[in-house]
């Protein structure tokens, strides 16, 4: 098989220099090129045809996100990774990348102290993500030197066996009180084309796991809250279920329900990760199937590795009804592809089919006065700053504060070198 062709795009050399020797140690990558800005990446995906991109968001004459845009107007499945920062403006740039059609994206490494342990996490994030937006599998040896490669990219890229029809179920399918969604690698999209397609009088509330860092995820709930008619918040604990409001897992944290005073709460904790994922997709699925007893929709939109197929094993044993993401409209078919082939799917959906399918599962009359769908284009402007934001955590708990928001200046990547 022939090696993934990538090109590489960053305005810095030290950064260009080490994503390079981190793809080029692997042999089933091959980097054929480097840019230093986005109007010189267009020339050389032109030129090169490169099978994926990775991209840096912050560069001149033509920034990532401005690339992005370009490259979508004729490459509309080349898999681009964007290079972004933990910080709140990096995590809005690259929400507003990933919107604009950018694959994935992985974290910037600072102040980690050497280029080898910067190299490390480069190659830890980037490898698994590039096998399965291009459909390939790790190596013996390349899952050695990255434990998690072999899970993140099961199913990769939709490339599983065919998918097994559902047995006959033992509990009939039950009218949803609750509806659950999990994503992860194209998620973002997918999760804007969805949401805005349910009305603001869903009968029942939803949570939602998508795979993001912290800071991530509150931005990513502001945007879509933008979007949606639906009311759409970051979770904190303790929170009281109620219709019509898409409740976001903060990064960092598990996402379940429990029954408390006879309402539904949301909780929040830091159990150990669940198929390298916290927040994870299962945890969630388990403990909807307990606080509804089995009166679940569950959805499972596109994503790396299987987070979701134990869950949604479990909420179809109960009663409940699971829809999957087709393989055809994912970016990567892992997770839904798991879910799909193990049996657990009730309906497998493109991703334009899949809010009516949704509708048509809950109790009737909703989605009556159906919003039209809204794009980043015709979202209104974003709303004032709010007031702060309670703890994740209950008061019991120990306190829990969000990183300081650094200056807007670049923070020193690699250990400061550019």
């Amino acid at each position: 098989m022939q090696p993934i062709r990538v090109l590489v795009v960053d305005d810095s050399v030290v950064v260009r220099k080490i994503v390079t020797d981190c793809l080029s140690g692997d042999p089933q990558v091959e980097v054929v090129g480097t840019a230093s800005n986005g109007r010189l990446a267009l020339g050389k995906i032109a030129a090169l045809r490169p099978d994926a991109v990775t991209m840096d968001i912050e560069m001149p004459e033509m920034n990532g996100i401005e690339a992005v845009r370009e490259i979508r107007k004729t490459e509309r499945r080349l898999p681009i990774i964007m290079f972004s920062t933990l910080t709140d403006r990096g995590a809005a740039a690259t929400l507003e990348a990933l919107t604009a059609g950018a694959s994935d994206y992985v974290t910037k490494p600072a102040n980690v102290g050497s280029v080898q342990a910067s190299m490390a996490q480069v190659r830890e994030q980037l490898l698994p993500k590039l096998l399965a937006l291009t459909g390939r599998t790790p190596t013996p040896a390349q899952t050695a030197a990255v434990p998690r490669a072999a899970d993140l990219a099961a199913v990769p890229g939709g490339s599983a066996a065919a998918p097994v029809v559902p047995g006959p179920r033992t509990v009939p399918p039950r009218q949803a009180s609750v509806l659950v969604i999990g994503s992860s690698t194209g998620g973002p999209e997918a999760l804007t084309s969805v949401l805005p397609r349910l009305p603001r009088d869903l009968p029942v509330p939803v949570l939602l796991v998508q795979h993001m860092p912290p800071l991530f995820t509150a931005q990513f709930a502001a945007r879509l809250d933008r979007l949606c008619a639906l009311d759409v918040v970051e979770a904190t604990a303790g929170t009281v279920l109620r219709p019509g409001t898409v409740h976001l897992a903060p990064g960092d944290w598990h996402l379940t329900v429990t029954t408390a005073d006879r309402e539904k709460r949301t909780v929040l904790t830091q159990d150990p990760p669940e198929n390298f994922c916290r927040p994870a997709v299962d945890p969630l699925f388990r403990s909807v199937v307990d606080a509804y007893d089995g009166a679940v929709l569950a959805v499972v939109l596109t994503g790396m590795g299987s987070d979701g197929k134990l869950g949604a094993a479990r909420v179809r044993a109960a009663g409940g009804y699971v829809i999957a993401q087709d393989k055809a409209t994912s970016v990567v078919w892992g997770m839904p592809g798991a879910v799909t082939t193990s049996g657990s799917a009730d309906e497998v959906l493109p991703l334009g089919s899949i809010a009516d399918a949704v509708l048509r599962r809950l109790p009737r009359g909703a989605g009556a006065q159906r919003p039209p769908v809204a794009t980043a284009a015709t979202a209104p402007p974003p709303p004032a700053p709010p007031a702060a934001r309670p703890s994740l955590v209950p008061a019991a708990s120990p306190a829990y504060s969000r990183p300081a928001v650094p200056s807007t200046t670049r923070p020193p990547l690699f250990g400061g070198a550019r």
